[in-house]
């Protein structure tokens, strides 16, 4: 699995509450919506760079 693939399936979550606990666990400050669902961090690139670091 290509690793945008693999972040976006340990990044997807349902509600903002979810996203906002697993930004916290990462490093993040900010959550962002994608498509109806919710990311940590402000934007997609910011979530790849922190799972890089893990």
């Amino acid at each position: 699995m290509p690793g945008s693939a693999r972040a976006h399936s340990k990044g997807l979550y349902a509600t903002e509450a979810e996203a906002r606990q697993r930004a916290e666990q990462i490093g993040c400050n900010a959550v962002h919506e994608n498509n109806g669902r919710w990311m940590p961090c402000a934007n997609e690139r910011e979530l790849h760079q922190q799972l890089r670091k893990q």
